[in-house]
């Protein structure tokens, strides 16, 4: 009487372990960096700048007028 009574509980038991399908494992995306461009813009303003601190140097002083000359 007892295996009769356990095979119920033993069938029902091993069900539940079969309750779902086999799912494909989620896999995360692969992060890809993407590549950096030349650094030829970062000299740009450097450049530039030395560019215009040498013309306001080259273009002298500013617009005063001569001193007068001394004639005594």
């Amino acid at each position: 009487m007892k295996k009769i009574l356990l095979t119920p509980a033993f069938l029902l038991a091993a069900t539940q372990s079969f309750a779902g399908n086999l799912v494909e494992p989620m896999m995360e995306p692969e992060v890809v960096e993407a590549a950096t461009g030349s650094s030829g813009g970062a000299m740009l303003v450097p450049i530039l700048l030395i560019v215009l601190m040498a013309a306001a140097i080259a273009s002298g002083g500013g617009n005063d007028a001569p001193p007068p000359p001394n004639n005594f």
